[in-house]
């Protein structure tokens, strides 16, 4: 089927091209749906448009509302809310003393073992155990 190794890179771009077409005509169709600028109708008339002349209305759709597109994706993403390393402790880690004492608590009870107890406060110290 393949005779050289230049037919099997223009096969490779080829499929490349058409996945890339296809990705372009997917997040288009998202952004049509997304946007809230404009009525029904007319993104009925978009999709219309994309599935009879989906090259010539892909072109004239990034020309006509790229700009738009951009801002769009950018508010749908989270804002990332950036927290210090004193803060991220205070949220996801008790104290130290604490959890020692809690596993105090469960080995004088009868719940844990001694040696439960030393991982326990190991981990707590952030010594390897």
């Amino acid at each position: 089927m393949f005779a050289t190794v230049w037919d099997w890179i223009w096969f490779s771009f080829w499929i490349f091209a058409y996945v890339a077409y296809l990705f372009i005509l997917i997040y288009i169709a998202v952004d049509i749906f997304r946007s809230r600028d404009i009525g029904g109708w007319m993104k009925a008339l978009w999709i219309v448009l994309l599935v009879f002349l989906p090259f010539l209305t892909g072109v004239v759709y990034l020309i006509v509302r790229g700009q738009g597109m951009a801002e769009r994706s950018a508010g749908t993403r989270p804002d990332i809310v950036e927290y210090s390393d004193d803060e991220v402790r205070k949220v996801s880690f008790a104290n130290p003393s604490d959890e020692i004492a809690k596993a105090a608590a469960l080995r004088d009870q009868g719940i844990i073992t001694a040696g439960e107890f030393d991982a326990i406060k190991a981990k707590a110290l952030g010594e390897k155990y």
